[in-house]
């Protein structure tokens, strides 16, 4: 593929995206960068959750995984379907019922000050150190297919890249976000489509036999349980505990129509989801025949930019990859943002300081960006996304014991047994096959992290039952 056409295709995204940002930042005062001043229509918020959950990671990932788990990733989306529940019946009437623009100004609320900075703090490394990764691995992409042929640097990518995600939302948040999640769902949800469409005919037609279900061994990963008990929790982790995914949410105006929204997303996540995975079994029939041997992350982009399908295939891609970057990025930018102002800074009203800090932002993730690929270390990668996943843990601990109980705790020991947990948990899983007769974790370390955290809290239990003073 041309890197003038990849540069063709970024620049007219682009264009639309400015437009976007540009329409929506009319109007607006200083509340509408954290929750687009609560008046948001929940269908709207509904269609952009779609693309919202989506990362460049994983518009090539979950294609690829077909070779390896074929459909048993739609286990997960049924968890997801029961978190999206939890979340719209107990954590978002618990949200507006407290007025907050951020979802660990509960914790405070709860608890005290140590809680609270501990959820924001665990927020924060997560999402920066996830959000670059994601960013990085599309600049890789777009380093092969538009940079590195005009012998442009990696840096100057880079810079690129987040400087676009702090243009569209510097001025109007996750207003800005919002409207463009809904601009990168249609994108990634036509250039699916049609990449189906495409790869079917030249296969001279569609046929998927894939298995679902994995019932027959509790120690393989794809367990039927394991899958739907880690999309559940995960789901209440990663979105009704994330600022990222719930500053969309509590930007509807009211319980209502928020709910409506987490309900009515979860269900057209799923068909799309269930679009890409009959996207990545075609890949993988499509390699099959034309002699390929990619696999994996790769075989989505070495299967539509190779040069076997029509041009337009890997404009689509292109497309597909860049909207769910720049979607991605900025929501990340928006949402580290807003949490790092409200929650460590205490400057809710000052416009002046979260300009600094947005602006802030963008610079650290570039940052880090470069990093990662000075490192250029694959197990580098995979150890922050696990990092990423163990800090959700103590967060889920902490909101279960807040909501499940009535208790107070010694708030000043909160932030150790919110780092004992994940540890513990990292030698439980190092060890697993050894201690527990060949048994694997998988997403159900996230519960384990958790419950860890719980019991950690109920030891720091005020016998008083009094908050201590701040």
């Amino acid at each position: 593929m041309s890197p003038y056409a990849v540069l063709a295709t970024i620049l007219a995204y682009f264009a639309a995206m400015a437009a976007v940002s540009f329409l929506s930042s009319r109007g607006g005062g200083k509340e509408v960068f954290y929750n687009g001043g609560r008046k948001t229509h929940w269908a709207v918020v509904a269609f952009a959750m779609i693309g919202a959950c989506m990362s460049g990671v994983t518009y090539v990932s979950v294609p690829g995984m077909v070779g390896v788990s074929g459909f048993g990733y739609l286990q997960m989306c049924i968890g997801f379907f029961l978190g999206y529940l939890v979340i719209a019946f107990v954590l978002t009437p618990l949200y507006f019922q407290l007025d907050v623009v951020s979802v660990y100004q509960y914790l405070e609320k709860r608890f005290g000050m140590g809680s609270y900075r501990t959820g924001a703090w665990f927020f924060f490394v997560s999402k920066m150190l996830g959000a670059s990764v994601r960013l990085f691995l599309v600049c890789l992409t777009l380093q092969l297919l538009l940079f590195g042929p005009l012998r442009l640097p990696f840096w100057l990518n880079v810079v690129c890249n987040v400087g676009i995600c702090l243009a569209y939302t510097f001025r109007s948040g996750v207003k800005s976000v919002i409207w463009n999640d809904v601009l990168k769902t249609v994108c990634m949800i036509v250039a699916v489509i049609l990449c189906i469409v495409l790869i079917g005919r030249d296969l001279g037609g569609i046929r998927i036999e894939e298995r679902v279900f994995f019932f027959d061994d509790v120690n393989h990963p794809q367990y039927f349980w394991k899958q739907l008990l880690g999309g559940l929790f995960t789901v209440v982790a990663m979105t009704g505990l994330d600022q990222d995914m719930m500053q969309r949410t509590l930007s509807c105006k009211d319980i209502r129509d928020s709910r409506k929204n987490l309900i009515v997303s979860s269900l057209l996540q799923t068909a799309v989801i269930a679009l890409f995975l009959c996207l990545g079994a075609l890949l993988y029939q499509y390699a099959a025949a034309h002699g390929m041997t990619e696999t994996g992350d790769r075989l989505f982009p070495a299967v539509a930019t190779g040069g076997g399908l029509p041009g337009i295939v890997g404009v689509l891609f292109v497309l597909g990859l860049v909207s769910s970057a720049y979607g991605a990025g900025g929501s990340a930018l928006t949402s580290l943002t807003t949490s790092f102002t409200v929650d460590i800074l205490r400057k809710e009203k000052d416009v002046k300081a979260r300009k600094a800090v947005h602006i802030g932002m963008a610079v650290l993730m570039a940052v880090t960006v470069i990093v990662f690929n000075a490192v250029n270390s694959t197990s580098a990668i995979d150890a922050v996304y696990k990092l990423a996943s163990y800090t959700y843990g103590p967060i889920l601990g902490l909101f279960a014991f807040g909501i499940l109980t009535r208790k107070q705790v010694r708030d000043q020991w909160v932030p150790v047994v919110a780092l004992l947990s994940p540890a513990i948990c990292l030698v439980l899983q190092l060890n697993s096959e050894r201690w527990f007769g060949g048994y694997k974790f998988s997403y159900e370390l996230l519960l384990l992290n958790a419950a860890l955290t719980f019991l950690g809290l109920c030891l720091l239990i005020r016998r008083d039952g009094r908050r201590k003073p701040e």
